[in-house]
């Protein structure tokens, strides 16, 4: 049975949300969304209130999460469009879905890439998948899992889900959230029994749109029918949103954040029952629990409805990049703890290698830092970096916590924000001669960064990423017309 033992390696149950700003937590500060067993896993370890994506979008984060590296070196520079199954090979009942109308040959956006699962697998631990993988090849297990249950594409329908199961693309008729804690709990019941340590990924896609009410257990939606939602701002349009999530005022924008809370709250519930399976098992005081979201999210904030494709140009707002971050793990990590340290996503591969006692592989190139010893409070992040970097494709920035700044190559436009005295990044300074000097250092410390950790071939600068869906994995030797042209209508959403 695996239990804890003296000098064992720690289990990991590593969850995952999609499109879960970091705003939307009760123990972050939210008064009206219902997150209790979120709460209380805070409450029970240390929550970040200062972790970022690496790119404000799914795949390049979840891309980034995994390996360590920056968009610009794995490639992955938007949401996966196209490579995620084999359409040829769908039943044909299957094929007919119109959600695959976009879908071509599987491709393998992580070749040659080493992911920290691999590692762990190399070294004796078990992997298991419950959840959303959006990397390509969505059908054939990779990258260290044995165990896989995974969604055939990126989003879906919450009621009528395309899964993978056993390798076959199914559509199911189950709420998706109850889906992926099933079969997590059912992993926790089958790694419990071996002797090796396991790491789970339960990858949720909640709170990702559709929000429509049918879309989500009315149990949930119902409450929130009386909220008025004054966590959220209510604000005019976005001048560049874009046709990338669905939008709303009045009374459909209440519509809107019902589903989005209502989606949350059911995935808290979820957590709470692995929880409460962990510690049914026996197995919660040797596992390390890991929440995070792979990117941000606006709902309104900045007039602007989605992430950092919410606008085009792509935007680099907190609220797009800042993601909700608790690791809690008892008796190792310090309990009810708030830290303002600044990490990345980049940070977790060396992090979690760290944290289960092997060794960081001898790579060049790891833009990342450690911080298992300010996760066990052995350390208080005085000699860590103070600026985080994100891109999304030809746009990056440079934050530190007194300022941020965005630039957009080639032409622009680009942003500078006083984040001391203008924390909602409501005024660009950009054009004021007072911050010259700003900057100009800003400026030459971003590009010395990204010069030294670039791969030339998958560097984003040149990559016309516009948001909407990467069809192929980019290499600019091999780039072909379409890899990022936009497909869809003006008007309409991706799914």
């Amino acid at each position: 049975m695996n239990a804890m033992k003296s000098g064992a390696k720690p289990n990991i149950v590593f969850i995952l949300a999609d499109d879960h700003g970091a705003w939307a937590l009760g123990s972050a500060g939210n008064d009206e969304i219902q997150t209790p067993h979120l709460d209380r896993l805070a409450q029970a370890g240390t929550r970040f209130s200062n972790f970022f994506c690496a790119s404000p979008v799914c795949s390049p984060a979840r891309a980034t999460i995994l390996t360590g590296r920056i968009p610009s070196q794995h490639g992955v520079h938007d949401w996966i469009r196209s490579g995620n199954i084999d359409r040829g090979k769908l039943d044909e009942n299957v094929s007919r879905d119109g959600v695959f109308r976009d879908e071509g040959s599987a491709a393998d956006y992580m070749h040659g890439l080493t992911t920290y699962t691999e590692l762990l697998a190399a070294h004796g631990y078990n992997c298991a998948l419950s959840g959303k993988w959006h990397l390509g090849n969505s059908t054939m297990p990779q990258k260290g899992f044995d165990k896989w249950f995974t969604i055939a594409r990126g989003g879906c329908s919450y009621m009528r889900p395309d899964i993978v199961r056993n390798g076959q693309v199914q559509i199911a008729d189950r709420y998706i959230t109850d889906l992926i804690t099933e079969h997590a709990l059912q992993y926790l019941e089958e790694l419990s029994a071996e002797e090796a340590p396991f790491y789970l990924a339960v990858h949720y896609t909640a709170p990702h749109s559709p929000w429509e009410r049918s879309e989500h257990p009315e149990r949930y939606v119902k409450l929130y029918d009386d909220c008025p939602f004054h966590a959220t701002p209510e604000l005019p349009p976005h001048p560049d949103q874009s046709p990338t999530c669905p939008t709303g005022q009045g009374e459909q924008r209440k519509e809107l954040l019902r589903g989005y809370y209502a989606s949350i709250t059911a995935m808290d519930a979820g957590i709470g029952e692995l929880i409460g399976k962990l510690t049914q098992l026996g197995l919660r005081d040797n596992t390390l629990v890991v929440y995070l979201g792979d990117n941000g999210m606006n709902m309104g904030h900045h007039g602007i409805w989605g992430k950092g494709n919410g606008t085009f140009p792509l935007n680099m707002y907190d609220t797009s990049v800042k993601v909700p971050a608790i690791f809690s793990h008892p008796g190792i990590i310090p309990s009810g703890r708030v830290s303002d340290d600044m990490l990345s996503q980049y940070d977790l591969f060396p992090t979690l290698l760290e944290y289960a006692g092997l060794a960081l592989p001898v790579e060049e190139g790891l833009p990342g830092q450690s911080f298992a010893l300010l996760l066990k409070g052995e350390g208080d992040g005085a000699q860590r970096k103070v600026v985080v970097f994100d891109e999304y494709g030809p746009v990056r920035m440079i934050r530190s916590k007194d300022w941020k700044y965005v630039h957009r190559y080639p032409y622009g436009p680009h942003e500078l924000y006083d984040l001391r005295n203008d924390p909602g990044e409501t005024v660009n300074r950009i054009g004021d001669s007072l911050y010259k000097e700003v900057i100009t250092a800003l400026r030459s410390e971003m590009s010395e960064w990204f010069r030294r950790f670039v791969v030339p071939e998958r560097d984003g600068v040149y990559a016309p990423v516009m948001g909407v869906g990467q069809m192929q994995p980019y290499d600019r030797g091999n780039a072909v017309d379409g890899m990022f042209k936009p497909l869809i209508k003006p008007g309409s959403t991706i799914p």
